[in-house]
């Protein structure tokens, strides 16, 4: 389908930051724009908060005054719903009101044409709902925009049980010749984004709770091991917790209370106490004026002596870690397994890329004595930092060995609590999985679940492209250890990733 011809009149409904930022992309695009508000002046307001902002642009050079003009003179306010009649999309932005947002539809189709493509912005509610009980639903469809929306480039298109396939492809259409990158969804809860993101907050609220370490330390790792542009814990705070919890609390609910989804005491918590992040002054992190940093703890220089580093079995993800080992000048043999697992050995010490299993269990299962653990790393030739964790066996003198060797790579070491699955490779192995669940349940394409994740909360790979470059299998023996360890339906594995790692295949040809 043609995307909508920038002559079309588009309508938004809702003058706050989210609706004038749309209408703003609207008029950028060349469309005519109204935007209506029924609170008084707050149409104008909304435009002249547009005009506002682009002449920030025009004084840091990036814009000119001319085009500027250009985009607010295409801009008008409406003084009430009639004025919208003639337009060919008229998009919603209004309060998280199912009701209200009915009642608001309900108006819309009575003073509409047929022709007429009625969207709502709505983050969490269900589109099929909205459109219910109208005469014509199937002109009815999402149009999720993120905040802010002349930033966000990302747009989730959402189709309703009753949305027409057309509607949705103009509407695709659309928002790509707006310079956005829009995805297909269907209408359940959370969508693409707000759903697959839950396990980012949620793994490291439950190490949190676990003692595995501390906020700024998880938030560390998340970012120079994960390559995250932020940790889950100052997301949160950016974010605001009360807000964050309420998304985690909806999806929780609409899904019947499935433990994947199952929100924080730890972050319930933080809401109760007013702590809600950056906009109260205290979240995890403390921003009133005169509050210090929290560094990560990471551990103190290690000097022991290094033997030489023994690499067994096929390397695979980890082979730039020894190519980077080699490249610092130090002894580097490579031999073969006959189990065929990546090992590195330093004399009687054991160190290995975790599974899931904590290292403890891992070292009775694979009848090892000393056992350091080490954590996920989106490119271990670029990281900055690791998590490792040490078995029982593994004492003080095999501790600092393990530092010493990964602080001589030049990254530096956080010592967890021995934990299944450590802070990153858990974070997105169970990202996967619930990219792989809304695969399954046809919410959306391993493409679009991919491209949302990456366009609309900046994630340094799609968590379906990620799983692919680790091997499902590894991912689902990850997602089993961890499921095993904690005797939970939460970490349970997405039937479609066990499926595709039993058949050898992938989710990107």
């Amino acid at each position: 389908m043609s995307a909508l011809a920038p002559r079309d009149s588009i309508a938004v409904i809702g003058a706050g930051a989210m609706g004038a930022g749309i209408a703003q992309v609207a008029a950028q695009a060349g469309h005519p724009v109204r935007l209506y508000d029924n609170r008084a002046g707050a149409a104008e307001a909304g435009i002249d908060g547009v005009r506002r902002q682009l002449e920030k642009r025009v004084a840091k050079g990036k814009m000119a005054q001319a085009e500027v003009d250009a985009i607010v003179a295409r801009m008008s306010p409406a003084a009430t719903l009639a004025e919208l009649a003639d337009s060919r999309l008229v998009v919603e932005a209004i309060v998280e009101n199912l009701a209200v947002k009915r009642q608001l539809f309900a108006e819309l189709e009575a003073l509409c044409g047929p022709d007429t493509l009625l969207a709502s912005n709505t983050s969490s509610l269900s589109i099929t709902s909205i459109a219910a009980g109208l005469e014509r639903p199937e002109r009815v469809a999402g149009l999720h925009f993120f905040n802010p929306a002349p930033v966000m480039t990302l747009v989730e298109v959402i189709s309703g049980l009753a949305t027409a396939a057309e509607v949705a492809e103009t509407l695709y259409a659309t928002a790509a010749a707006w310079g956005k990158v829009p995805v297909h969804a269907s209408s359940t809860p959370g969508f693409i984004v707000n759903r697959v993101a839950r396990p980012f907050y949620a793994e490291g609220l439950r190490l949190l709770q676990e003692g595995a370490a501390a906020p700024a330390t998880l938030d560390a790792l998340l970012r120079q091991a994960g390559g995250f542009r932020m940790g889950p814990f100052e997301l949160m705070d950016l974010i605001g917790h009360d807000v964050n919890y309420a998304v985690t609390r909806s999806v929780f609910d609409a899904y019947y209370g499935d433990t994947r989804f199952e929100p924080s005491l730890v972050q319930l918590a933080l809401v109760e106490a007013g702590h809600l992040g950056r906009k109260s002054g205290q979240g995890f992190y403390d921003y009133r004026d005169g509050a210090t940093s929290v560094a990560p703890d990471f551990a103190p220089r290690a000097e022991a002596a290094l033997p030489t580093l023994v690499a067994e079995g096929q390397l695979g993800v980890i082979a730039p870690l020894v190519a980077r080992a080699e490249a610092a000048g130090l002894a580097v043999v490579h031999r073969e397994s006959l189990s065929g697992q990546a090992r590195l050995r330093l004399g009687d010490l054991t160190l290995a890329l975790s599974d899931g299993r904590c290292a403890a269990e891992r070292a009775r299962d694979e009848g090892l004595e000393a056992l350091v653990l080490f954590d996920l790393c989106l490119d271990y030739g670029e990281a900055s930092a690791i998590a490792l964790a040490a078995s029982p066996g593994a004492g003080a003198e095999a501790r600092e060995l393990a530092a010493a060797l990964f602080q001589r790579l030049g990254l530096a070491v956080a010592w967890l609590t021995d934990t299944p699955g450590l802070a990153v490779l858990r974070t997105v192995a169970m990202l996967a999985n619930e990219a792989a669940d809304a695969v399954l349940q046809g919410v959306c394409s391993a493409r679009d679940g991919d491209l949302a994740m990456q366009a609309g909360v900046n994630y340094p790979r799609g968590p379906l492209a990620w799983a692919d470059a680790l091997g499902l299998a590894f991912v689902h023996r990850t997602l089993t250890h961890l499921q095993q360890s904690y005797g939970e339906e939460r970490y349970r594995p997405s039937f479609l990733l066990r499926r595709k790692a039993l058949a050898e295949e992938s989710f990107h040809v």
